[in-house]
């Protein structure tokens, strides 16, 4: 009797198939993840509550757009934990239905943060007007779908593959170097081995130079801060948390006391997760003097 082959791990995404958080869910797990759509921020992460996906994979920050905030709000309303990071390269292509052509484009839609990205090429084209929508490649869906040469869509090349789209131009993106960060969100916390990546939010006292307290424990040690951000907390206007990301790890034990005097220097504080660093393949690829 064959043993039974495990099933695939379910990992939600914000957006359509095609988009890039899918192409990012199968850089980090691989082609054989089942993939599980979801329309909004808010139903991603409740995706792993509602036992609908074994994991989230959701975008925190772009190297050119800056912080996802959405992301940031709904870690701090939920309890998931962050599992593993992943970081690939954006980049845009302008794709439009079977049979249209450059010339024939009057119209291009995409999200804002694509269409934004890509001034140079409106710029050279100033007849074609954009259109803002809710997804990349939702956006390439609906463009094949009407099969108007008049119309194109900017999303990644894997939404061009999955629909049928025909890639018009490459690379439209205005600068080379635009990368996003997702995270891997589970129910449970871990440290697995190799974790190098310490993710916290916290509340601090209004005093001043509470944050140069706060952090100093770390300091000390020798402990890197990689990110800083602060976002409002709702119904105490003016108060913030602070989320942090450090170069340490929860398995070494000069990582885990800074923690604990952190605690005591602080009004609140929370672990995100504890996990390996992401190792962006494009950025080793780009410095090797490789083509993507």
């Amino acid at each position: 009797m064959s043993a039974r082959t495990p099933a695939p791990p379910r990992v939600a995404f914000q957006g359509e198939r095609g988009a890039f958080s899918e192409e990012a869910a199968v850089r980090l797990l691989g082609e054989r993840v089942a993939l599980v759509p979801r329309p909004t921020f808010e139903s991603l992460f409740a995706a792993v509550a509602e036992g609908a996906a074994d994991f989230a994979l959701a975008p925190v920050e772009n190297s050119l757009a800056g912080s996802v905030q959405r992301s940031y709000d709904l870690l701090l309303e939920t309890s998931l934990h962050i599992a593993a990071e992943v970081v690939i390269s954006i980049q845009h292509y302008l794709i439009g239905c079977p049979g249209s052509s450059l010339g024939s484009i009057r119209t291009v839609e995409s999200h804002p943060v694509a269409l934004a990205q890509c001034e140079r090429f409106f710029a050279e084209h100033p007849e074609i007007r954009r259109v803002a929508t809710e997804d990349t490649a939702g956006s390439v869906a609906q463009v094949v779908k009407r099969g108007d040469p008049t119309r194109a869509a900017i999303a990644g090349r894997r939404a061009a593959e999955i629909y049928g789209g025909t890639i018009l131009r490459e690379r439209l993106e205005d600068h080379g170097e635009n990368y996003t960060r997702f995270v891997l969100l589970t129910p449970s916390p871990a440290t697995p081995d190799g974790a190098d990546k310490l993710s916290l939010v916290l509340k601090l006292p209004h005093r001043p130079g509470a944050l140069h307290h706060a952090l100093e424990p770390f300091a000390r040690r020798q402990i890197d801060l990689l990110k800083i951000e602060g976002r409002p907390v709702k119904g105490e206007p003016w108060e913030y948390y602070i989320f942090l990301d450090l170069s340490a790890s929860l398995n070494d034990r000069g990582a885990a006391d800074a923690l604990e005097e952190l605690r005591g220097r602080t009004a609140s504080v929370r672990v995100l997760g504890c996990y390996p660093s992401a190792r962006s393949i494009e950025s080793d690829e780009l410095r090797n003097g490789r083509n993507l």
